[in-house]
Parts: C-alpha cells; sequence; structure tokens
C-alpha cells in the first residue's frame, strides 16, 4: 500500500513510525514532513494549506491511502477534494471537520446527540460575554469559537483577563467550570462504526504543577492506571456512538479520528471539547503502544470497512515529554542548534519544531522534540523518557519534570 502522511509535526512523525512499521506500507510519502519523518519517508515540500498541490501530489503518487495529521487542512476542506479525486482518505471532510472548527457547532451536536457537555453561552458582543462571565463565575471558561492551535482556551479567575480573552475573539463559547480529572480519548471511525483506543493524559500547562499559560501539550502518558475500569465502554456509549451517528444522520458522516477530551466530573463524564484528528502529544504514546497495524486500520477506516475490526495494545506503559523552545508558547525562539540526540533503548525522540541548516538540526517551532519512554510501567517508561530528553542539547529550551509523576506514585502504592 502506497500512504502520503499530510503533517510536519511530531504527532505525523509518530504516525509515520506506526504505519512505516505496518507490512502493508510499500510506500511513504509525507508532505512536508520533518528531517525525523526524512529517515523513514520521502518528503515533499508542499504547505499543508495548499489543497490543489496535496491533491495533485496524491494523484501523481497514485496512492492508495491519504491520512491527514492537522487539523487546518481537514477544516479547509482537502479530504473533500481528495475524495472527489476518487482518493481513499482518513480524515473527515470539511463539514464534519466541524466538531473541531467551531466550538458554538460541537455544543450543538452534542445537544442534538444527547452528548452529557458543560453548559455554555456562545457570546459575539460584550453584552453577551459580561451575562455569560456573571451567569457561571469563577473560575471563568473562555473559548474562541474557530481554530486556534490549542492556545484559544482561558481558564481563570480573574475576570478582567477573561474579559479581555473573550473580547479579542470574533465569537467566543463561554462555559461552566469542570472539575475533576482531565483525559483525552480517541474513537477511530468509518462513519458509521466507532473503535474507542486507550485514553491518556496530556499536559497542558507551561510549567511544572500545572502552572503557566496554556499550551498545545507539553507531555502525555497512556495507560491511565486511575481511571475507572469502564471507561472506554462508558466514553463509547455516551459520547463517541451518539456523536457519530449523529454526524451520519446529518448527511455528514465523520471518517477519521475523533478526539474527546473529557472531564471526570463529580456529577459523572463530560466532554470538554471534540478534535478531529489525534492529538498531539497523545498520539506519541498511543501510536507505540498500539498493536494493530497501523495502516490497515486507517485504511479500513477510510474505506467504511471496520466492521469486523477490534483493536488489540501491548502490554507496555508510555510517557512522552515536549521539549520546548525559550519563550514557548508565547514568543518561541527558533534556530537554534539541537544535539546530542539520544539513541536508548525503548525511547523514541520524535520531530516537531525541526529542520536542517547547512551546518545541522536546528530548531523551527515552539515545541521542538517529543520524547517518548516504554516500560512494563509508568515508572521505568518515565525513566527512559526523562534519561533521553536530559541529554539532548538546545540552549534555553525546558520541558516539565512532572509528566506522569503522580500516576506512577499512585501505580507503585497500589
Amino acid at each position: 500500500m502506497k500512504i502520503l502522511l499530510v503533517g510536519s509535526g511530531g504527532r505525523e512523525h509518530a504516525l509515520a513510525l506506526g504505519l512505516q512499521a505496518d507490512p502493508s506500507c510499500t510506500e511513504l510519502h509525507c508532505a512536508p514532513g520533518n528531517p525525523g519523518i526524512a529517515e523513514i519517508a520521502t518528503l515533499h515540500p508542499i504547505a499543508i494549506t495548499d489543497n490543489s498541490a496535496i491533491v495533485e501530489l496524491a494523484k501523481k503518487l497514485s496512492v492508495d491511502l491519504v491520512v491527514i495529521g492537522p487539523e487546518v487542512p481537514l477544516v479547509n476542506g482537502v479530504a473533500d477534494e481528495l475524495r472527489a479525486a476518487g482518493l481513499a482518505v482518513f480524515g473527515p471532510s470539511k463539514a464534519a471537520a466541524q466538531l473541531e472548527g467551531s466550538k458554538n457547532f460541537a455544543k450543538g451536536v452534542m445537544r442534538d446527540a444527547g452528548v452529557p457537555t458543560a453548559r455554555s453561552f456562545t457570546c459575539e458582543t460584550q453584552v453577551e460575554i459580561e451575562n455569560a462571565l456573571d451567569a457561571f463565575g469563577a473560575p471563568y471558561v473562555v473559548k474562541d469559537d474557530g481554530l486556534a492551535a490549542g492556545k484559544g482556551v482561558v481558564v481563570t479567575d480573574d475576570r478582567a483577563k477573561a474579559l479581555e480573552h473573550a473580547l479579542a475573539c470574533k465569537r467566543v463559547v463561554i462555559e461552566e467550570f469542570l472539575n475533576g480529572p482531565e483525559i483525552s480519548l480517541f474513537g477511530i471511525s468509518d462513519g458509521r462504526n466507532v473503535l474507542p483506543m486507550q485514553p491518556a493524559q496530556d499536559f497542558k500547562r507551561a510549567y511544572d504543577r500545572d502552572e503557566g499559560p496554556n499550551t498545545g501539550g507539553m507531555g502525555a502518558y497512556s495507560p491511565l492506571p486511575w481511571a475507572p475500569d469502564d471507561i472506554m465502554e462508558e466514553t463509547y456509549e455516551k459520547v463517541l456512538a451518539p456523536v457519530i451517528a449523529e454526524m451520519a444522520a446529518r448527511g455528514t458522516p465523520f471518517v477519521g479520528l475523533l478526539y474527546a477530551g473529557l472531564a471526570l466530573t463529580d456529577h459523572g463524564l463530560r466532554v470538554i471539547e471534540f478534535n478531529a484528528r489525534f492529538g498531539d502529544p497523545e498520539t506519541q504514546v498511543l501510536i507505540p503502544r498500539l498493536a494493530t497495524p497501523l495502516a490497515q486500520l486507517l485504511y479500513k477506516a477510510a474505506t467504511d470497512s471496520l466492521d469486523d475490526v477490534a483493536l488489540s495494545w501491548r502490554d507496555e506503559s508510555a510517557v512522552t515529554v515536549v521539549l520546548a523552545a525559550q519563550g514557548y508558547p508565547e514568543s518561541p525562539k527558533t534556530k537554534g542548534a539541537i544535539t546530542n540526540i539520544p539513541a536508548i533503548s525503548k525511547t523514541q525522540v520524535f520531530h516537531a519544531g525541526t529542520s536542517l541548516n547547512g551546518v545541522g538540526l536546528i530548531s523551527s517551532g515552539g515545541r521542538v522534540l517529543t520524547v517518548t519512554g516504554l516500560g512494563s510501567d509508568l515508572t521505568e517508561a518515565r525513566d527512559r523518557a526523562y534519561l533521553a530528553i536530559s541529554q539532548i542539547e538546545l540552549e534555553g529550551s525546558f520541558y516539565r519534570s512532572d509528566i506522569a509523576f503522580n500516576a506512577s506514585v499512585a501505580e507503585k502504592g497500589n
């Protein structure tokens, strides 16, 4: 099977490794890719926003499957254009990708599908915003209605800060604060069926102890030893299956990866948000743990053929830690030299914001590398990830030191 993967981040590097490890994948291409992906795939320097160039490349290569990594090309409708050209695509249509493209749209789908979520108001004027903030009170949860690269959400006790963020958005969703631990649970769908993946937890704040600004994600781990035993079944029944059924009933079936961000509240499971693609950095812990051949799995999803598929998982834990550039997330410093990337057993270094200059590897984004460790438990996986990331040299870079720490301690105590 010839496969074209679209994207250039750590998520795409993880997907590339998973696809390439499947014997059914005979040829792997990536547009535009990154230096890490270049080691296992043929790269094509195409912008992810250039729909026509992506379609032309897929046709020219005669690929059997196109896998769309990031949200921007999905919301831009590239999957529709690829399907119109007769290609199998893992990734939702423009209409279905509105589950991520618009928080207000997602709230409407959840309402119609009976999916539990936070109460909310969608606001466009200052009066509406102030009334909504006062209705829910602190902590204030303010979400940009559109795409914001993982940084459009502000959760704060400071009303002035909440109002400032809301007024900076064209349209904003203000909702009640959901108390309780958060988890990420993905579903792979062919438009009719949806297969829940094992849960992961990611860490959004920039610094230890969940301090600092929101980011695209600073680390993740899986499995979750503290999560309810029936979390996958409950999420399937209350969230994934109803949403997939609702999207099909609307005439916009969802084909691809439905990401459910969940809060386990005192009143039960609630959806925080949906994404229309694999999460980053959760993908970097889930793909190394997935035993089901990835290329065949995504092809079956893309061709409406998941009826008799069941996912299988390796009996290993995974912890991933993000190496971020100085100044991330507000103003990351780029073009720093990256050296001393180690090769350690049971670890994988995924490239995220890297590029090559005449001398060597340099940083080109805020989240530069993602280091995943595997182990028999979270402690072993953590130790491997931190041993590896501590050796990487990039001036001014930083990483959180507490990824999966509490979960690993709790696991040891059980």
